[in-house]
């Protein structure tokens, strides 16, 4: 489904702004976010998780420019990308002609309940306020298949990174940073089992400021929506 202007929050609205004006520069200046072999190891982990389970349709959810869904596909799954932003959406689909991207929003996704197989959230929960993300993680549970996998990645701390005119553009966003501990117990008492934590430091040559986390959750059969 995808949101209106005048139904949406008013942090999704910031938020698809804000990705609306910076999307040509995001994507040039992240091109090789995915090189670190920490990283792609825990997306390679995932990937054998949901393939060990028999496969099946995967959604990375807060795609961007599709970097990470073209690296899941490229690693045997059936994914497709979904983001606020038309215009990241523009730049996936040009880079990744073979792949679906659809628009929508997080906390109201077009899927069936119980559908996926695996859910991928790589840095796409860090502008959902603190007290919308139990029905963000309802959500994601909701379209989860019992025994379905999740995979969420979030800078860690406590204090929130503004940005202000980034690239020149006129629009600024806050960038929340979350501790793992309390993440894990949001996504338990949403109906996931955790199956890992991975915090790694952070990596000053993409400009990162502050460690980065790495949660993997299943869905239960009787997840709390």
């Amino acid at each position: 489904m995808t949101s209106t202007p005048s139904t949406e929050a008013g942090f999704v609205t910031t938020t698809r702004i804000f990705y609306d004006a910076v999307a040509e520069d995001y994507a040039k200046m992240f091109a090789g976010e995915l090189t670190g072999p920490r990283d792609g190891a825990v997306l390679a982990e995932f990937a054998e998780l949901v393939n060990r389970g028999g496969g099946g349709q995967v959604a990375d959810l807060g795609c961007g420019p599709g970097r990470t869904t073209a690296h899941l596909a490229s690693l045997g799954l059936d994914v497709f990308g979904l983001d606020l932003s038309g215009s990241m959406l523009a730049i996936a689909r040009r880079e990744n002609p073979g792949l679906c991207f659809q628009q929508g929003s997080m906390l109201e996704l077009d899927i069936p309940d119980g559908t996926l197989a695996g859910a991928v959230s790589w840095y796409s929960s860090i502008h959902t306020p603190v007290d919308r993300l139990p029905s963000l993680f309802a959500e994601f549970g909701r379209v989860l298949a019992p025994g379905g996998h999740l995979l969420l990645a979030f800078q860690t701390g406590d204090r929130p990174l503004t940005l202000d005119r980034p690239f020149g553009h006129p629009v600024r966003l806050d960038f929340e940073r979350r501790r793992p501990e309390a993440m894990a117990g949001l996504l338990e008492a949403a109906g996931f089992a955790l199956r890992s934590r991975i915090v790694r430091e952070a990596n000053t040559e993409l400009g990162e400021s502050s460690a980065q986390a790495f949660l993997t959750a299943t869905r239960k059969a009787a997840a709390l929506f």
